[in-house]
């Protein structure tokens, strides 16, 4: 595995983590903490998001030349490397996938969050009027 693969890994993970934190169920205090932590995180994240993209045309690219093995001239061990590297073509474009997916979770998340303090806020200034 490339060293881009084992690091979009690890963001991966991180986000699922990230994601997990943001969605359990916590006091207000704790939950406000949270969401200002993945928010912070957010902006430095978001580099994920281009470097997921290239990926994606990276393995567009190896896909469109890559050399086909169907014919019945290709010998086992050829047609079992072309099926080994179609896998891992398919296990990292669903890597990517998840990565900007669980970008996009947070990002909204904490977004919902934030409004839902301001309309809180706002609530409570109207009660005191």
């Amino acid at each position: 595995m490339g060293l881009q693969w084992v690091i979009l890994t690890g963001v991966v993970a991180a986000e699922a983590l990230l994601a997990a934190l943001v969605t359990l169920p916590a006091p207000r205090a704790i939950r406000s903490r949270i969401v200002a932590l993945a928010s912070f995180l957010l902006q430095p994240a978001a580099s994920v998001l281009p470097f997921a993209a290239f990926q994606l045309l990276d393995i567009r690219w190896k896909n469109e030349h890559r050399l086909m093995c169907t014919s019945e001239i290709c010998t086992i061990e050829e047609r079992t490397r072309y099926e080994k590297s179609i896998f891992k073509a398919q296990r990292n474009v669903l890597l990517c996938i998840s990565a900007c997916l669980l970008y996009w979770c947070i990002f909204r998340i904490c977004q919902y969050h934030k409004e839902i303090k301001e309309l809180e806020e706002t609530e409570k200034s109207l009660k005191e009027e």
